[in-house]
């Protein structure tokens, strides 16, 4: 749902028992439309997320870690300069907004205190993040809008900023009251426009979601297909749901609702409990907006950036792994050609025996196959151009041809299977990308192994990403590589030979490492890092994995082998199921009571 004026009022009442007197201490910009500001206060650290992306708009507190551009933008370096250090005095609402403003306290070089307002609108086609000095007067945005732009408002840097125009028509519904309301409801009534009652609701009023607008229809009326015409009670039941939940949002008795359906995947959320769904879907209290909005939106909106980010790697690698597929198709019918090769050499010595009856020009021989256990004739076509001994020659040319083609198919096969089992692990390390680095760095994986061109541009030394870092619940070290490369620094480099090696059998994923120092690791810990491997790998969706566990020291690089690919001996094997929660626990370094 989109985040309505109501629910925002629900956050920022949230927020201001939080961030209230509150400095900034680090303002980040880790994507084009979103801003993080470190808040401290006293001997409290958060982070403030304001996101004016056009599809996940939105205003919470963050627990999810982003990876900073190399160079900070422009925006991002002016509200460094403004703001940092500056305390938060407050956070308003304009009437059934959605937008909030921030009052902030700074001072700048020589100690003037000087205001500030820090505004994010969350509205339509136009989301945005603005800057204004004590007086109104914008200092800079995130989105310039110009009068060419909108016809409404220009949104620019020294002009004064307005708040956004109200909706025609509609009304406020927290300040309305009953006979204004019915009046509104028979005018409705008596309108040639036949609408559903959560249309009229929609069309009415300002600061509902079209969920909320379903949600009273259905609890007046049990459904939310229920027409304004069909109504003969007056509205009285529409109008009692209306004022009572009004009644919660005038009292502020908000509460965080996330709503999942039958995967246990979240799909809606709201700030009162919803119940038009009637069983088809789960709905339960959460323990804050801010942690409802990060993991409803935050996770979903990374998972969504990087498929877009992804989409060129992933067309990429669809597209060779189309050839290397049509070119196996085609050595495995050579390779079965290859299978009637003795065939061949039989023709020819049948030839080489029957030379004294044959002559040139014939286009057939028929003779006795020596080669047959009931002695049966065989019929071998001949070159009418070429003497016996040349047809004799033919069919052994042939034969060694085929002969020699068998190894030579062998070997290519074998290599375009592994090639195929590459671009596999490739395009499971892309659905498993956390963040920009760890797409930037398969894409040097990919330059690297030829699959996409080098770029023409100064050479950087580029980092190795540090291995996912877990902790089990016996308080035992858990390392997760990221990547091909990345597995391959982590198995080969920085782990021991006396650690436990980690790896889903014959899936491609993640190598997983318990660092147990020469000992060994409790039954925890090996089912909770088998637990990992299984849920960082292409069984991610599944249930129970077979997961193989080894010594470090009998995990091997194969000579020529592609990143990440290696051999290993002397293992055993558990099943695991892939479980997100427990990852995410243990990532965090969270350990059970």
């Amino acid at each position: 749902m989109p985040l309505d004026a109501i629910c925002i009022a629900a956050v920022k009442e949230e927020l201001s028992g939080r961030v209230t007197v509150h400095k900034i201490d680090k303002v980040q910009q880790p994507e084009r439309d979103i801003i993080i500001l470190t808040l401290r206060g006293g001997t409290e650290t958060c982070r403030l997320l304001l996101s004016a992306g056009h599809s996940d708009t939105r205003v919470h507190l963050t627990e999810h870690k982003f990876d900073n551009p190399a160079s900070p933008p422009m925006f991002c370096m002016l509200l460094r300069k403004h703001i940092t250090g500056a305390r938060i005095l407050g956070i308003t609402q304009p009437p059934a907004e959605r937008a909030l403003e921030f009052a902030l306290e700074t001072s700048d070089a020589m100690g003037v205190i000087s205001r500030k307002s820090l505004i994010i609108e969350m509205i339509g086609r136009s989301p945005n993040i603005i800057l204004a000095d004590a007086e109104g007067v914008i200092i800079d945005c995130l989105r310039r809008i110009s009068g060419d732009f909108s016809s409404k408002r220009a949104v620019l840097p020294g002009l004064f900023y307005h708040p956004p125009p109200q909706q025609d028509g509609k009304q406020n519904p927290m300040t309305i009251n009953s006979e204004e309301w019915r009046e509104r409801f028979i005018a409705a009534g008596r309108s040639m426009e036949k609408r559903t009652v959560d249309e009229w609701l929609l069309a009415a009023f300002s600061a509902m979601s079209p969920l909320i607008c379903r949600e009273l229809s259905w609890r007046a009326y049990s459904g939310a297909e229920k027409r304004i015409e069909a109504i003969d009670d007056g509205g009285e039941a529409l109008s009692r749901e209306f004022f009572k939940l009004m009644g919660i949002v005038n009292s502020r008795g908000f509460k965080p609702w996330l709503i999942k359906n039958k995967n246990d995947e979240p799909c809606d959320f709201s700030y009162t409990s919803i119940l038009q769904y009637e069983g088809a879907m789960n709905a339960a209290p959460e323990d804050s907006f801010s942690a409802m909005l990060d993991g409803f939106f935050t996770q979903t909106a990374q998972r969504e950036r990087n498929r877009q980010r992804a989409s060129v790697m992933v067309k990429t690698i669809k597209t060779a792994r189309g050839r290397i597929a049509r070119k196996l198709a085609v050595q495995y019918e050579e390779l079965k050609k290859t299978t009637q090769r003795d065939l061949l050499r039989e023709c020819g010595d049948i030839i080489a025996a029957n030379y004294h009856v044959m002559r040139k020009g014939q286009k057939t021989l028929v003779a006795q196959d020596f080669f047959a256990q009931d002695g049966d004739v065989r019929e071998i076509l001949l070159d009418p151009l070429k003497t016996p001994q040349q047809n004799a020659a033919k069919y052994y040319k042939e034969y060694s041809k085929a002969k020699n083609a068998e190894k030579y198919l062998t070997e290519q096969i074998l290599s375009g299977e592994n090639e195929l089992k590459y671009l596999d692990s490739v395009d499971g390390e892309l659905s498993l990308a956390e963040s920009e680095g760890d797409l930037a760095e398969i894409r040097r994986e990919l330059v690297q192994t030829g699959y996409i061109k080098a770029q023409k541009q100064a050479k950087q030394k580029h980092a190795q990403s540090v291995p996912m870092q877990f902790v089990s619940s016996t308080g035992i070290q858990i390392l997760a590589g990221r990547n091909n490369a990345s597995n391959d620094a982590l198995t080969m480099k920085t782990a021991r030979k006396s650690d436990i090696w980690l790896h889903t059998q014959k899936i491609h994923g993640s190598h997983v490492i318990i660092s147990c120092n020469g000992g060994e690791p409790d039954d925890t810990t090996l089912c909770e890092a088998a637990s990992i491997a299984a849920y960082y790998s292409g069984a991610r969706s599944g249930g129970k994995t077979p997961v193989d566990y080894t010594l470090v020291k009998n995990v091997k690089k194969p000579p020529g082998g592609r990143p990440g690919n290696v051999i290993y001996t002397d293992y055993a094997t558990i099943l695991a199921i892939p479980d997100e929660e427990l990852a995410n626990r243990l990532r965090s370094g969270q350990t059970l009571c």
